[in-house]
Order: C-alpha cells, then structure tokens, then sequence
C-alpha cells in the first residue's frame, strides 16, 4: 500500500474515532454553569444596589421602587416553563447561551435609561433572558450527574446565586460611589457577554449531540402537575425566595435609609453577609454529597437542610425586629447562613423528584412558582415601608413565610425520592 494511502487511512481511523468518542460533562461545565448563575445575580441585583441613586435620581417613591423592583419577576417568573419547555424539546446548552446574550444586553441598555417606563421596559427583558438560567442547568445535572453528587454541584451554583449579589452589592455599591450607576450597568452588561466565548467553546460536542434525534422521554406537564410534591416544593420554593429576595431587593435601602450606612459602608457589610451565604452553600453541598455517600437517604439528607434552614430564617427576621443595630446585623448573617442551607437543596430536590427525563420541566415550573416571590415581597415591602415609614412589619411578614415553608416540605412533600412516570 503506498505511503499516502496509509497516512488517509490513519487519518481516516483517527477522525472516526474522534467522531465515536463521547462527549463529557465534566467539573469545568458545572463551574461555568455557576459562573453563569454568579452574572445571572450580578445583573439582576445591580438595581438593587443602584436604589438610594435611581430613588433620588428619579424622584421615586418606595412603592414606585418596589414596582421596579418587582417587574423583572412579571416575565422572568412565567417564563420559566417556557425554558423548561425549551431545555427538554431543544437543547439546554443553545437555549442558555441565547439567554445570556439576551440578558446582558438589557443590563448595559438600563445604563442609559432616563425615566421610569424605560427602566421598567428593560427590566422586563432582562427577566426574560435570565428565565433560562435554572431550568436549563437543572436539566443539564439531573441529566449527567447521579443523586449523591447533586449535592455539591447545587452547591456550586448557590455559591454562584450567592457570591452575585456579593460582588454585585460591594463592587457595584463601591463603583457607583465613584463613576456613577450608569457606568457600572454598562460595564457589568458588556463584560457579561464575555462568558459566551467560553462555554461555547467548552459546549460546542456536548450540543451538538445533544442535538441528535433522540426519543422524547420527558414526562408531559399534566403529569407533573398531577404530583403532590411539586406543589408543596413549589410552596417550600416561594417561601425561600421571599426571604433571599427581600434581602436582596431592600437590603442596600435598608441599611442606608434605617440603619444610616454610607454607601459604601453598605456594599462592604451586604457583601461580607453574602459571601456568608455562599460559604454556607459550599459546606451545605459538600456535607449532603458526604452524607448520602455514607448511606443517608435523599429524604433525610435533604429535608434536614430544608427545614432547618427555614426555621433559621425565621429567627433573623425575628432579630431584625425585634433588636437594635447589632441585633439586626446578627439577624441579618443568621438568614445568610440559612439561605446557605435551602439553596443547594431547593434544586437537588427537585432534581431527585423529576429524575433525569423531568428534571428541566419539573424545575421550569417549580422555579415558577417559587419566583412569584419575587413579584410579591418588593412590592409588598415598599407598600409596607410608605404606610408605616419601616422595615419592621416587612421583616416579621417574612419570618412568618419562612414558618411556612417547614409545613411545605414536611407536610406536604414528605419524602424526597424518584417519583415513576409513564413510559
């Protein structure tokens, strides 16, 4: 055989078998899904941490801040079973780059918007880019990873959720001290984009088979709604969300109106309470991942977590109450520590329940109907504070959501297992 024949038939084998070699899902993917979870927070909270600027600025009242507040939860919340819908029928990785792109975008146009309507407008898109944000990287770990490594890759993208309103609230809170918040929407929108490069380039093989025909084994919706378990999971997820977001939404108008911090003394204490939460994820992954390896159940692993991290955000919303300055700062890390607990978990349940057939639908709707506290406590909260001219009975309403959220899990969900779904 000559020479140029067998270098094209080793060629040949080689790009065969390149070809044949399956693609991987390995830890670089789970770290750039929290990355993307990480700007996904980085941008939605900037109007958060702009709102002592925006409020005088614009001359708006607190019930006009909570709308604001409010608004990018009108499409981001529905528009969750649509991604859910798009992470089984489509493909995952295609449907969060769009997103991304889509939501980045809208977070450096907010840069140069002057009145309220504007303002509103782009916070409506931005909340229908960031829609796809859990629904598909829920779809992507119920999919690759097994039960007792949900854990700590649900961990990792809590980090994500967590360490984004912390550099968010102290880089952003210090940056707009200095050049302005129009300035800081613009360069954290354009320098959101810049994570396209990477996870297309890391995604490109996995996509693309993920792309292939393949038979369609996602359960349909109406046997998931048929589920108890998602709706008291739903139920124990808006309890959750009331509280992280009515920190996160009032906690830099917080500490500067009540409790007289600059604002850069706000972004340093808001991003120290953050970074809290996000170290209470890590350990909260990494000691359930350890835990199930020992032989614990999902049940026992996950609701323990569940429960008492509820409970927990119920004594720093009482603190916050109930105490001085210090005392509400106390409260204030206790809930920290307590979102650490129930955000890796809020997902790997889910994740368990659905199993890797529903895990992007089931996540799709139950992000739903979590994140319609994020409609509720903004504009509930600035209702609050313009009655009252406090915080006080805004706290205690979410301390008493949290209560509610044990029932959810213990009541109504009970056990956390794979549930059976027609062939």
């Amino acid at each position: 055989m000559a020479p140029t024949a067998v270098r094209g038939n080793i060629v040949a084998a080689i790009d065969l078998k390149a070809e044949r070699a399956p693609a991987t899902f390995g830890t670089g993917i789970v770290v750039l899904l929290a990355l993307s979870v990480f700007i996904n927070y980085v941008d939605r909270g900037n109007l958060a941490t702009a709102a002592p600027l925006i409020k005088t600025e614009l001359g708006l009242s607190a019930t006009q801040l909570g709308v604001l507040l409010s608004v990018f939860f009108w499409t981001y919340t529905p528009a969750q079973i649509l991604a859910g819908w798009l992470a089984e029928k489509i493909n995952p990785y295609r449907t969060l780059a769009l997103g991304v792109a889509v939501w980045s975008v809208a977070t450096a146009l907010t840069g140069l918007a002057s009145t309220f309507s504007v303002l509103i407008g782009l916070r409506l898109l931005l909340g229908l880019g960031e829609s796809v944000a859990f629904p598909c990287s829920s779809k992507l770990l119920g999919q690759h990873l097994p039960p007792h490594r949900l854990g700590m890759a649900n961990g990792l993208i809590a980090i994500g959720l967590s360490v984004g309103p912390a550099f968010g609230t102290f880089t952003g809170g210090l940056l707009m001290a200095h050049i302005g918040w129009r300035a800081v929407f613009m360069l954290f929108g354009l320098g959101s984009l810049l994570w396209l490069w990477p996870w297309l380039a890391a995604t490109r093989h996995l996509s693309t088979a993920d792309d292939a025909p393949k038979a369609d084994t996602a359960p349909p919706f109406q046997a998931i709604l048929a589920k108890r378990q998602l709706w008291g999971a739903g139920l124990g997820h808006f309890c959750a969300n009331y509280a992280i977001y009515f920190v996160i939404s009032w906690l830099p108008l917080y500490l500067v109106k009540a409790r007289g911090f600059t604002v850069s003394q706000m972004a340093e204490l808001g991003g120290v309470i953050y970074l809290v939460y996000a170290a209470s994820s890590f350990l909260t992954g990494w000691v359930s991942d350890r835990a199930m390896a020992g032989g614990a159940s999902s049940t026992r692993v996950r609701m323990t977590a569940l429960i008492c991290g509820h409970l927990l955000t119920a004594c720093g919303m009482l603190a916050c109450v109930l105490g001085d300055t210090a005392v509400s700062i106390t409260g204030l890390f206790a809930a920290a520590v307590s979102f650490g607990f129930i955000a890796p978990n809020l997902f790997a349940a889910a994740q368990t329940l659905a199993g890797p057939r529903g895990a992007g639908k089931w996540v799709g709707f139950q992000n739903c109907l979590g994140n319609i506290a994020g409609i509720v406590a903004p504009i509930v909260t600035g209702a609050v504070v313009d009655k009252t001219g406090e915080f006080t009975w805004a706290f205690a309403a979410a301390g008493l959501v949290a209560i509610t959220g044990v029932f959810a899990w213990a009541v109504v969900v009970r056990r956390i297992e794979l549930l059976d779904w027609p062939l």
